[in-house]
């Protein structure tokens, strides 16, 4: 083996103090064999997969309301029929009461800072008012513990086959702003009514915990059973309604006109107006100028419904072309001062790219129409209708009823637990974003490329927090990074970086088939992507979502062999943080001829440095580590390994 000569002055390195930089890592930390190691039960498989005795209960809903728009009431009753799957006998079941938050004495608003904020309450007396609860039709014993019900059952529910129909009379004051979720907008030609969170929901009873009791106190979503739905409401004539699922008596709340618009936009790629901005004023807009209507319909396979009703809609439609050749209805309502072409006036056009892309790339949208209603609430999901601001414009229109129509596949078709694990929609969701923005319109939206070297100086940040965590234990303040953007852009470098792009999707899909319309955990995602894309991502979970590790990767050295580049040279890098990711070096010779070296995150299984041999035989301009700067590397000074004088290197 021939010696390895230290380089002379001329070759020093650029920056000396990096050599004397203490490393924080250590591969005992990062490569633990025993972390993300679980063991197989028979409702979930090692794999990620359902196991071979996997069960779910169900909720099925009937639900009639009516809307009084005088004294801003819902007053109605549902009935649910639920299920027990389980291998358990059930003595009580839980029912969520999320109207219950918008109470002076909730725990919501007990903890909503005196400043208030995007979620909590302040200064609203609400909540549900419960007039009677029976189980199959006798009078049940119930207690109401802030946004929870508790029925204590007189007979117990029998395991694997048992059901109760259960029916709840219940009426509540809607909240102008509640929590981001439900309001009231007050419109130039009308009130503007989103409606979510309004009938009392089974809270879920699984395989993990039993039954998923953590009150709602704002920030925390939802996690819900799956089921069908019936819902009737009933409002003023003068109202137009627009809800999850399918109509299921249109003659008796459209127009005869306004049917034949909605049959045109049935079948038409550009957008048809169903109701004019100037007809918003007219009475033959509407089947009848005085009274009631009661709007009916049906969802199906869903685990949540919502609506919004107003005598100012102004609604527009178009198809959406689905993958297997079904039908859907991209539909749009909002106040005419929305319109516009830099407002509302493209929100179909929106909601249709969208959905036709993440139904091509991801897995084919299941609702029959999918709206986009503008309002008070400034970005909130439910299945088939997403509620979005009423000022919102061109890029920012686009960007939220994209990531709000996102969410009809996380959590609404992967039915994941968003009150504990925020990251497992949200993240997921701003994560497809990124593609269906570079997509749409040829583009139009596209965004800079990221430069994630100056990304990482607010990802690992000093307040920052692990993405591991309850939204409701997050600072508001990190709410963004921890559940949005972190978990979106950990994915991407997933895709882009360590699986590439075949893998990653291949095992994306996996996942999402394997988990429709089912309850995942995290542990179910890991394992999934693991077991379809062949690779052990262990360090990558732990690192990313469980940690709030920092990239610090640098050039350390720089040697040529017997001091003469025609000879090759011996580099050495290493990892200065806790964080790891595979390596790209780019050495770029004098005179401009470039090569890149890729090296596997497994380099960094042997400690904090790793020395490796070129065969170049040209002396170096420059040595640079993540050249185009692709992985969140906090301290960009030691990327890269320049000479100090370039003019002596230039070849013999």
């Amino acid at each position: 083996m021939k010696k390895l000569i230290a380089l002379g002055s001329l070759l020093a390195l650029h920056w000396s103090s990096q050599a004397q930089q203490k490393s924080n890592y250590s591969q005992y930390d990062l490569f633990n064999p025993l972390f993300n190691y679980t063991l197989s039960t028979p409702t979930r498989s090692g794999t990620g997969s359902p196991g071979a005795t996997y069960w779910q209960n169900q909720a099925d809903y009937k639900i009639n309301v009516a809307l009084d728009d005088q004294k801003n009431i819902l007053d109605g009753d549902v009935e649910i029929t639920y299920k027990n799957a389980s291998p358990d006998k059930l003595n009580f079941l839980w029912l969520q009461l999320d109207q219950n938050q918008f109470n002076n004495k909730s725990r919501g608003s007990a903890t909503t800072p005196i400043s208030g904020g995007r979620f909590g309450n302040v200064n609203f007396n609400g909540g549900y008012t419960i007039k009677s609860v029976t189980i199959d039709g006798k009078p049940a014993e119930f207690v109401v513990e802030d946004t929870r019900m508790q029925i204590r059952l007189a007979n117990p529910i029998a395991e694997k086959i048992g059901s109760a129909k259960i029916k709840i009379v219940y009426s509540f004051q809607i909240p102008k702003y509640g929590s981001d979720r439900v309001g009231m907008h007050e419109a130039q030609q009308g009130t503007v009514y989103e409606i979510a969170q309004w009938y009392p929901r089974m809270c879920v009873y699984d395989d993990v915990e039993g039954w998923n009791v953590l009150p709602y106190l704002g920030a925390g979503e939802f996690y819900l059973e799956y089921g069908n739905f019936e819902y009737a409401i009933t409002a003023p004539a003068s109202h137009i309604i627009v809800g999850s699922g399918e109509l299921t008596n249109p003659s008796e709340c459209w127009t005869s006109e306004q049917l034949k618009r909605l049959a045109q936009a049935s079948n038409s790629d550009k957008t048809v107006m169903i109701r004019s901005a100037a007809e918003v004023i007219e009475a033959n807009s509407r089947p009848k100028s005085e009274g009631k209507i009661t709007w009916k319909f049906k969802c199906s396979t869903a685990r949540d419904v919502a609506f919004a009703s107003s005598k100012a809609f102004v609604i527009d439609a178009a198809r959406i072309n689905l993958p297997s050749g079904k039908k859907s209805l991209a539909m749009s309502a909002y106040p005419a001062e929305s319109g516009g072409e830099k407002g509302w006036g493209r929100s179909t056009e929106y909601v249709k790219s969208c959905l036709e892309f993440y139904s091509k790339w991801l897995y084919e949208y299941t609702y029959p129409v999918a709206t986009n209603v503008a309002g008070s609430i400034s970005g909130m999901e439910y299945p088939g209708i997403v509620f979005c601001g009423s000022t919102s414009t061109t890029q920012g229109l686009w960007g939220v009823t994209d990531h709000e129509f996102g969410h009809n596949w996380f959590p609404m078709i992967v039915g994941s637990n968003e009150r504990k694990f925020a990251w497992m929609d949200e993240g997921f969701n701003t994560f497809i974003n990124f593609y269906s923005t570079d997509d749409f319109n040829n583009g139009e939206y596209k965004g800079y490329k990221m430069d994630m070297h100056q990304m990482a100086k607010q990802l690992f940040r000093e307040s920052a927090e692990p993405i591991m965590n309850i939204p409701d234990v997050m600072q508001a303040s990190n709410l963004g990074y921890e559940a949005y953007y972190k978990p979106a852009i950990g994915l991407k470098i997933l895709r882009e970086q360590v699986l590439g792009k075949d893998r990653f999707d291949y095992a994306f899909k996996e996942y999402i088939k394997r988990w429709a319309f089912k309850h995942p955990t995290p542990y179910d995602f890991f394992k999934t992507m693991e077991d379809a894309s062949g690779e052990d991502l262990s360090w990558f979970w732990r690192g990313w979502f469980y940690e709030t590790w920092k990239l610090d990767q640098a050039v350390k050295d720089v040697q040529y062999i017997e001091q003469d580049p025609k000879n090759g040279a011996v580099i050495t890098i290493e990892n200065l943080e806790k964080l790891a990711m595979p390596v790209e070096v780019e050495l770029e010779m004098v005179g401009g001829t470039k090569e890149r070296i890729k090296l596997p995150v497994e380099i960094w299984q042997r400690g904090n440095s790793w020395t490796f041999k070129t065969s170049t035989t040209l002396p170096f301009k420059s040595v640079s580590i993540d050249p185009d700067h692709v992985l969140p590397d906090f301290n960009s000074k030691n990327n890269v390994w320049k000479p100090l004088n370039i003019k002596a290197q230039k070849p013999n």
